[in-house]
């Protein structure tokens, strides 16, 4: 691969295309031959397993338990919840038929046209209905309660703007469906779940969010609150990373799923909805990279460590690579050392630097007689000379310095673009000039919300949790306002 094949376009001269050379030179994913969707490689998807490791261990820590239900849904259970499906109708994959046929010209197959489907088959955009209707078998007596179980799948939504790993008509994720016997309870998970994903993002990807509630007219099909967790990308954008739904009894009394309390009386079941995607790893890279390539924080990094050695490598620098890789394997720390003698360090040192590998280590004979090695920083591209002896100390103490270097610095970039604004005026301009997370009032209504995406392409991203209460004006309307909301423009 030459040089300018291995170039990435800069954040300042094109964001977007920035983000693409990323995700394709750094091989985490790549277009496919079916329009919207994507093929994740194995280095992508090995960052991916790492973020589905440790939610599936905090889901399991909190007492949820994994299943797997149909990728298919009959339409007629989409219909049964009237938001659900008017949220989803226009994003949905059918299946028609169950058989082709070659065709009698013999050009190829066709659709076999006496193969109809009696009821037609939705590709799940999400699987409450299907999971509702599974529920109604299992639960029947407060004994049952509370159900909570999540998914690891694939949906579809027939997105028409697709980019890779941020919206795609395939994508993976988890979602999790729980049933309770009370609203509190239900409540309390929806909340939990949201605690849950705001502790991942922040202490494993490093990615600093906030915490809120979204408005009614940004809240999921079918649900009674959904909250959120909002991340702010370097281009001033925000990142809906992940959502949990209070869905209150609503796709009980849809799947009519009841049970017996502990008084005999038979109640409809409380119920929450949760997921995260695929759509992390957007976020992931849109936070700490950078124009070199991709960085990554160490608690995701498939490779903590890698190893190269200067200029080739002889038994010298093998025996010092082999004592650290055990070393440091010791401790946990995934670690990789490159003696390809086709390669030269030069060129290892880029391919390291673009797919993001947190602490890189140059062996060479002269700092071997030193008793040094040379490290990289891949967040600071800082270099230094550290003692062999204690080496694998010093790397464990490291990655947990990179690991908050990188989220204190995504959040102070955070805070510096969060702006206060108290007229339209101020808004319009901070949104052209600034961007970033803009805090401001807004009269409550569907309507004026509306109006100002409409005028500035802004959505209110969420009602923070925990909001202080404070008399003002709606930017727009001028009537009155007990709390300011966050606006940004967004993914």
């Amino acid at each position: 691969m030459s040089k300018d094949e291995k170039a990435i376009t800069g954040r300042d001269e094109s964001y977007s295309d920035w983000y693409i050379d990323i995700v394709r030179k750094a091989g985490l994913a790549d277009y496919s031959a079916v329009k919207g969707c994507m093929v994740i490689k194995p280095y992508g998807f090995a960052i991916w397993e790492n973020m589905q490791r440790q939610l599936d261990k905090m889901f399991k820590d909190t007492g949820h338990v994994n299943a797997y239900f149909p990728l298919f849904i009959p339409k007629s259970f989409l219909s049964k919840e009237a938001d659900h499906v008017e949220g989803f109708a226009k994003e949905c994959a059918v299946v028609t038929h169950h058989r082709l046929m070659n065709n009698p010209d013999g050009s190829g197959v066709v659709v076999d046209p006496s193969a109809k489907l009696e009821e037609e088959l939705i590709v799940r955009p999400t699987s409450e209905t299907i999971i509702w209707n599974t529920y109604r078998d299992w639960i029947q007596s407060y004994r049952d309660l509370p159900l909570l179980i999540n998914q690891w799948a694939n949906v579809v939504r027939w997105e028409m703007r697709t980019r890779l790993f941020l919206r795609t008509a395939e994508f993976l994720w988890q979602e999790g469906h729980t049933a309770h016997a009370t609203k509190q309870e239900a409540i309390d998970e929806a909340k939990l779940m949201l605690d849950i994903y705001a502790q991942f993002a922040e202490e494993w990807m490093a990615m600093p969010v906030v915490k809120g509630v979204k408005t009614a007219n940004e809240r999921f099909a079918g649900a009674d609150d959904t909250y959120t967790i909002e991340a702010l990308m370097q281009d001033g954008k925000a990142l809906q990373s992940g959502t949990s739904h209070f869905l209150g009894q609503n796709f009980a009394k849809a799947f009519d799923v009841k049970f017996q309390d502990n008084n005999n009386k038979e109640q409809y079941v409380w119920a929450t909805s949760w997921g995260v995607s695929t759509r992390l790893m957007g976020g992931l890279i849109m936070t700490h990279s950078d124009d070199k390539g991709l960085v990554l924080p160490p608690k995701l990094a498939p490779i903590q460590v890698v190893i190269v050695p200067i200029p080739k490598p002889n038994g010298l620098i093998n025996e010092a690579a082999d004592k650290i890789i055990a070393d440091l394997k010791a401790k946990g720390i995934t670690v990789k050392a490159d003696m390809d003698k086709k390669k030269s360090p030069g060129f290892k040192f880029a391919e390291y630097e673009l797919q993001g590998i947190p602490v890189r280590i140059g062996i060479g004979k002269r700092d071997l007689e030193n008793g040094t090695v040379e490290l990289a920083r891949r967040d600071t591209l800082e270099k230094m000379n550290v003692p062999v002896e204690g080496i694998a100390d010093y790397i464990e103490n490291l990655l947990v310095e990179i690991q908050d270097n990188l989220f204190n610095r995504a959040r102070t970039y955070r805070d510096e673009t969060t702006t206060s604004v108290d007229t339209f005026e101020e808004f319009k301009q901070v949104l052209d000039e600034k961007g970033g997370f803009v805090s401001a009032h807004w009269d409550g209504t569907t309507e004026t919300e509306k109006k100002i995406k409409e005028l500035t392409q802004a959505t209110i991203r969420c009602i923070p949790i925990g909001n202080p209460q404070e008399e003002g004006k709606c930017i727009l309307t001028g009537e009155p306002s007990k709390e300011r909301v966050l606006f940004a423009k967004a993914y």
